[in-house]
């Protein structure tokens, strides 16, 4: 019963050990039901097949773009009307708008082509100046108290979805590498393999030889139809 498990794609890897469990657990070889490596053999199956049903990382890339998409726009929105209201200068109250467009000047118009790190960095400077209670003073006169309570949720927003996004791929990354992972589990087979391959002559053992290495065939013959469709 020979096999280059290392040969073995990634499903089909996963595969031949799932068919070789199930077999094991079917209960009509008690010959190896009990036997310790079916234990070692399980565990790093199940090991293997969480690192391979993971996405190296979170996920949560989208989530963090869009947080960040709606924390432009009401950067954007906010500032777009402060730009517009200073130059009335005949509209009341129109040197409060100067003056709060003037604070949006002193850490950057373009806030929102930053990196996220740079931009946070920015805007988190910008909103403590704008919570000053002068400029919440001029912030009522203008009737804007809500452009930026928005402006400074969204970005809450997005700093909870970025630190989540953060601890999620973190964690991912302190996993076993999936290398490893799979080394372990080819070893584990192979053992199990040779165990069947050396004990196929013990009464009791032939059938489950015989049906394991009915399933190392078929894992075999995956390998060779894939070599056989891949262009040349």
């Amino acid at each position: 019963m020979k096999i280059s498990l290392v040969r073995l794609s990634t499903k089909d890897l996963a595969t031949l050990a799932q068919r070789i469990l199930n077999t094991i657990q079917s209960g009509k070889y008690p010959v190896i039901s009990n036997h310790p490596l079916t234990a070692t053999l399980q565990s790093s199956y199940a090991e293997y097949d969480e690192v391979y049903t993971k996405q190296i990382y979170s996920g949560k890339g989208k989530d963090v773009a869009t947080a960040d998409h709606e924390r432009d726009v009401a950067y954007t929105s906010f500032k777009a009307f402060l730009d517009g209201y200073r130059k009335l200068q005949s509209a009341p109250h129109s040197q409060s708008a100067e003056d709060l467009y003037g604070i949006f000047k002193t850490f950057g118009l373009d806030l929102d082509r930053l990196s996220y790190s740079s931009q946070t960095a920015q805007m988190t400077k910008l909103i403590e100046a704008l919570e000053s209670p002068e400029n919440q003073q001029k912030i009522a006169l203008l009737a804007v108290n809500t452009a930026f309570t928005d402006m400074k949720t969204k970005h809450e927003d997005f700093e909870a979805q970025f630190a989540d996004q953060a601890e999620a791929n973190a964690d991912l990354r302190n996993m076993t590498s999936a290398s490893a992972i799979r080394k372990d589990l080819e070893k584990n087979l192979k053992t199990y393999l040779n165990l069947l391959t050396a004990m196929q002559d013990v009464p009791g053992w032939e059938l489950l030889y015989n049906d394991t290495n009915e399933l190392v065939k078929a894992a075999k013959n995956s390998e060779v139809k894939k070599k056989e469709e891949e262009p040349l």
